[in-house]
């Protein structure tokens, strides 16, 4: 990483803030773009961290540096003429006057402190809402980051003193000087390492994700804090949000309550302040509006990838996970929520026009805030988490039990009774495999919606092939004398330890996705669970369990009954029926994860039972999937030969 120096010689965020400023003199009523809305506060903690280098006791002791205070000062009064009448906008130009005027008289640092940072304070008031990282990865993981990208430049300790530092003009960093530490905030080093510093040595690292930006800002931000007292689990004076904010020093301007070494250990050591923010998180449609509001900030400073991904986060990481609740208040809200969050996804691009994306988020964000008044303070009547907790179970239970029926039946039916514990291998896997996914997302490791959603995709897409493989060929076994011929011939053979594992591997998929997703659905569903419902849940649950204990019984009693031919008939009905609607699915959960486009149908319906939803792309899929099915049965009665089993 090259290295983090504020704003200075930043040729052309000065040009860009000029010609907005001439644009002003124009007598354009052009607003200012978030996008300079975060640049203004860089521009305001700069002068903050670096006036001490300009002036000392009231003398100018570097003429470059001070004349670059007075540019700022100057782009700040300019700029902020243009931020529209509002409580806020007044108290920034008031305070970018005042600013001006300090450092016209040379006043003293704390002086400037103290305006640099209430405005930037009223400037934080009217920036869009800020994505804070919901997690930080391992300290460990960091350190390799930082080792790979900063330690050239900032050196391995982080004391500016890397290889290339003699090479650069202005020097490296130094993150353990303490002073400047103090007025240095979170957000700013975060905004440097995704933006870069133009005109600086310092480049945008928008390789990085998000999340590693953020462990990287929050790492060497803590630096000069190492020799801090742990703050403790109990210790959280601050709010995660006010710790990336502020400077520091600001901090303890605002909180005079607060103990420096307080807010230092929380510098050094953020644990509790995340863990706070876990326990008493926001909640799924709040998420979603914060995602949106920051996708919305993405496009307008250019970055479409960034605004997609937290486009895609708005829906996966935050909507979906209220989905049941608000289904159970406003079925239509749902679906319109839902429609019109997958397709902003593919507004955000250079093609379409500003006004219309913005137009688009406004009416979501809208729409949105109906949904949290309904959800406000509401939990669910006991009747309706039960029948909410029995349908869940019975709708991911189904699917997967009828996977694990056919496939125990079949072996059954080929009198290979001691192959049958190959499926229970499988699902029983699935199921422990499952738990410990469980547990890792809550302990270890955050499953991403996107992560999650391509996990439930590849699963179903690939349940969905083997299923349809495995229809076609027992179709072709329909008629008695084949089959017979088949097993005298090639049972043995054909399952072999490879295809009883291949079974094996089926079960496990076709339950472990299911299992998945009756996890994300039962934790939705809790937090609309009040005090003293746990029982109508887990009844709910109980029910689902006693359903298709019921259904699955019936299905082994009568199918074992059926005449061999009539058997492979109905099951392969029931696999091809189940690839159709796994393949459905699976189209849904890759457009979700933005793996796949969406191309909207001119009518809206849903069948989630079924797997069809009103794109193209998951409508083509099952077509083809009937057509193929239609060949079968109809045209394609002749069986294929007898030694095609499948693997």
């Amino acid at each position: 990483m090259r290295p983090f120096t504020f704003m200075r010689h930043s040729v052309p965020l000065i040009l860009t803030l000029l010609m907005s400023c001439q644009a002003f003199a124009a007598g354009s009523e052009q607003a200012v773009t978030p996008q300079e809305m975060r640049q203004l506060m860089q521009v305001a903690e700069y002068i903050g961290v670096d006036y001490s280098e300009a002036v000392a006791e009231g003398e100018i002791i570097n003429a470059g540096e001070y004349e670059e205070m007075e540019e700022f000062s100057q782009l700040l009064l300019d700029t902020s003429a243009r931020l529209g009448k509002s409580t806020a906008a007044d108290a920034i130009r008031t305070e970018a006057r005042a600013l001006q005027a300090a450092i016209q008289s040379k006043s003293a640092l704390t002086v400037i402190k103290g305006h640099t940072a209430r405005l930037r304070h009223e400037l934080l008031s009217l920036a869009p809402a800020l994505s804070l990282p919901q997690s930080l990865l391992e300290e460990k993981t960091v350190a390799a980051l930082y080792q790979d990208n900063c330690a050239a430049c900032h050196g391995e300790a982080g004391m500016g003193d890397g290889p290339l530092a003699a090479q650069l003009d202005p020097p490296p960093i130094n993150f353990h000087d303490r002073e400047r530490a103090e007025n240095r905030s979170l957000l700013g080093l975060y905004d440097a390492i995704s933006e870069g510093l133009e005109g600086t040595s310092m480049g945008a690292f928008l390789q990085l994700s998000e999340q590693q930006r953020w462990s990287l800002a929050f790492y060497v931000g803590g630096m000069a804090f190492d020799e801090a007292p742990a703050a403790g689990d109990n210790a959280v004076p601050l709010s995660l949000e006010e710790l990336v904010m502020f400077s520091p020093q600001v901090l303890q301007e605002n909180k005079p309550e607060l103990a420096a070494e307080a807010i230092a250990a929380l510098r050094a050591d953020p644990t509790p302040l995340f863990k706070a923010q876990a326990q008493s998180g926001a909640g799924p449609i709040d998420y979603a509006r914060t995602q949106l509001q920051s996708s919305l900030t993405a496009y307008q400073q250019g970055d479409y990838a960034a605004a997609r991904t937290q486009a895609i986060s708005a829906y996966l990481d935050g909507f979906e996970l209220a989905e049941s609740a608000l289904d159970s208040h406003s079925p239509a809200l749902r679906q319109s929520i839902e429609r019109d969050l997958l397709a902003i996804r593919g507004m955000l691009n250079k093609e379409s026009a500003p006004a219309v994306v913005e137009a688009q988020v406004s009416a979501v964000l809208e729409r949105l805030a109906e949904a949290e008044e309904i959800l406000a303070g509401e939990t669910l009547s006991g009747t309706a988490v039960f029948v909410a907790s029995l349908l869940i179970l019975l709708r991911e239970g189904l699917e997967a039990l009828l996977v694990v029926i056919a496939l125990t039946t079949i072996l059954i039916k080929t009198g290979r009774n001691d192959a049958v514990r190959y499926v229970h291998l499988g699902w029983i896997g699935a199921f422990a495999a499952g738990l410990l996914t469980w547990l890792a997302a809550q302990h270890l490791v955050t499953i991403s919606g996107a992560s999650r959603e391509i996990m439930e995709g590849v699963a179903a897409m690939l349940a969905a092939a083997v299923l349809f493989y495995v229809g076609f060929w027992m179709h072709s076994k329909t008629h008695a004398d084949h089959w017979q011929q088949y097993i005298r011939e090639r049972i043995n053979r054909s399952l072999s330890s490879g295809a009883l594992w291949g079974i094996a591997g089926l079960a496990f998929i076709a339950v472990y996705r299911e299992i998945f997703e009756t996890i994300l659905f039962y934790q939705a569903l809790a937090t609309q669970t009040g005090t003293g419902q746990a029982s109508a849940l887990w009844g709910g649950f109980a029910a689902a369990v006693a359903l298709l204990a019921v259904f699955g019984w019936a299905m082994v009693r009568y199918s074992a009954r059926l005449p061999i031919g009539k058997f492979f008939s109905v099951t392969t009905v029931i696999l091809l029926g189940l690839s159709f609607v796994l393949a459905g699915k699976a189209v849904a959960a890759l457009q979700e994860a933005a793996l796949i486009p969406i191309t909207a149908l001119p009518v809206s319906f849903s069948f989630d039972w079924l797997g069809i939803y009103p794109t193209w792309q998951g409508i083509a899929l099952q077509l083809a999937i009937l057509a193929a099915a239609a060949w079968l049965w109809f045209g394609g009665r002749k069986p294929v030969p007898t030694d095609s089993a499948p693997a």
